[in-house]
């Protein structure tokens, strides 16, 4: 029997029809009313002439929609593509024309993206999930409330791509990791596998852009769970909503930690019905973890990739403050590896690059061959992070091979930032480094060479990145320096910066 993640909402929508699936914001759906919305969207889509394999792109908040288009697009075989509404025009315009999506789904609060650039994208259809939609667009409601809500006939499934989730590149430009329909089914079964008990009621703040927001989708339906979905993160209404909706259980990234143990309710909130904290994305301080078990409740932390459709190791909270540093042991059905440049295992406490072997990894990167064989080998995924494992195999990240900087749960390239950087007329040479900080774990910081006789603030700087770059990649510190030290071969030398300015 093939896998089909539409399968999985047809079948508990007959086990469990009146189960709560869905609760976003004021929408509440059963199972039987999410599997009849997600069938809607499947066959508006194919009447509008969306067929197996085209890519649909969607960039929008936490709507309800975009869990109807998970599993309505899975249905019928296409691809979903969601978007960072993060991300500055031009990025979005490459992620679109990258992936080739003919339809473009949108939310109100993104209209005026979507209009500056769909002129220099390959979409034909642009739907808006708004009551009165712009002239060139169509309203999705429309469309999709008058379709039909008969199961569609299910095509694809397996190893056929589910979605393409893109993240960094080591060139700077984004490569669109193609997770499938297998993948996604055993990334739910590795979940319940690794974390046991954890009670049925999730309550989920990240973008359903990131990997750590969408796993649990299909781990939700799979084991009959219900999903509660903030269209954006914020903190009183993050704690009304564990009161009001009984939740047990949470993902989460470092920063909304911070924000709640910052709130003056934190003190005297009743947090009893959590069971557990789940966080991805960047370490979490042991003053955190300490603080919120004082409250009874549980931080486990994850780490993994989106290649591999979300967590590869996770550590509980005792060990995390025992074994401080550590993200743990590898998930139930995950091996792990620390490698040195031949491939060869190094011993406890060496140092090398962390690879790993699961039941869930991407097919690979979206036509691009190169970067798939780089990161593909033998049946493991080559991570790019620097690692070692103790004696009791535990894994510690100790750097990011290829730089990365990790901010509020985003991952930054320097790449990037750089090459945007050096676009304005008055700046020679930069170097692009991840600076420490308590609320978002990094920021982003430019150690920046002016041309001669050239003058410019970092006020400046900051306007003229506006549209060139996502606010979350603009630098926040500046620092004018005489010279970039670089290799021979005139790579820039991150170690050195990082030693120097931070």
């Amino acid at each position: 029997m093939k896998i089909n993640v539409g399968y999985l909402l047809y079948k508990r929508a007959m086990l469990s029809p009146k189960l709560e699936a869905l609760v976003v914001g004021q929408v509440r759906r059963s199972y039987r009313e999410l599997n009849a919305r997600a069938n809607r969207a499947a066959n508006a889509l194919r009447q509008m002439g969306v067929k197996r394999g085209d890519r649909v792109a969607v960039l929008a908040l936490n709507e309800p929609e975009y869990i109807e288009l998970y599993y309505g697009l899975g249905k019928i075989g296409v691809i979903l593509v969601p978007l960072n509404f993060r991300l500055a025009p031009p990025e979005v315009a490459y992620i679109a024309n990258d992936c080739g999506a003919e339809t473009f789904i949108f939310g109100k609060e993104f209209a005026p993206v979507v209009e500056a650039i769909r002129g220099q994208i390959p979409a034909k259809t642009f739907l808006g999930i708004m009551d009165t939609p712009p002239d060139w667009a169509q309203s999705y409601e429309a469309l999709v409330g008058a379709a039909p809500a008969d199961e569609p006939e299910h095509v694809g499934g397996d190893d056929d791509t589910l979605t393409i989730l893109y993240t960094s590149g080591t060139t700077g430009r984004p490569k669109g990791a193609e997770l499938t329909h297998h993948g996604y089914y055993s990334n739910s079964v590795n979940l319940k596998a690794t974390l046991g008990e954890i009670g049925n009621r999730l309550l989920m703040p990240l973008p359903l852009f990131h990997i750590g927001a969408l796993a649990p989708v299909p781990m939700c339906t799979h084991f009959g769970q219900t999903m509660i979905v903030q269209r954006a993160f914020e903190p009183a209404e993050f704690l009304r909503l564990i009161q009001t909706e009984n939740i047990s259980w949470f993902g989460s990234v470092p920063q909304v930690l911070m924000f709640l143990r910052s709130v003056p309710e934190f003190e005297t909130f009743d947090w009893s019905t959590i069971k557990l904290a789940l966080v991805y994305a960047a370490p979490v301080p042991v003053t955190l973890i300490k603080a919120f078990a004082e409250k009874g409740m549980e931080v486990r932390q994850l780490y993994g990739m989106t290649e591999c459709t979300g967590p590869a190791t996770v550590i509980d909270a005792e060990n995390a403050i025992k074994k401080a540093g550590s993200c743990g042991p590898p998930f139930f059905h995950t091996d792990i590896r620390v490698v040195d440049d031949e491939g060869h295992d190094v011993g406890p406490e060496e140092v090398g690059e962390l690879i790993m072997r699961t039941t869930h990894p991407m097919k690979g990167y979206y036509n691009n061959p190169e970067a798939t064989a780089q990161a593909l080998r033998d049946g493991w995924l080559y991570s790019g992070d620097i690692a070692k494992m103790d004696a009791d195999g535990f894994l510690y990240i100790l750097d990011r091979k290829k730089d990365m900087i990790i901010s509020g749960g985003e991952n930054i390239y320097p790449a990037e930032v750089e090459d945007c950087l050096l676009g304005h007329p008055a700046i020679a040479d930069v170097g692009v480094i991840g600076a420490p900080d308590e609320k978002w774990g990094e920021t982003v910081k430019a150690v920046v060479v002016l041309k001669e006789g050239e003058q410019l603030t970092q006020e400046e700087l900051a306007e003229w990145c506006k549209g060139r770059l996502a606010r979350f990649k603009t630098p926040k510190t500046v620092i004018f320096a005489e010279e970039i030290p670089r290799t021979p071969t005139g790579k820039v030398l991150k170690r050195v910066l990082r030693d120097k300015y931070n």
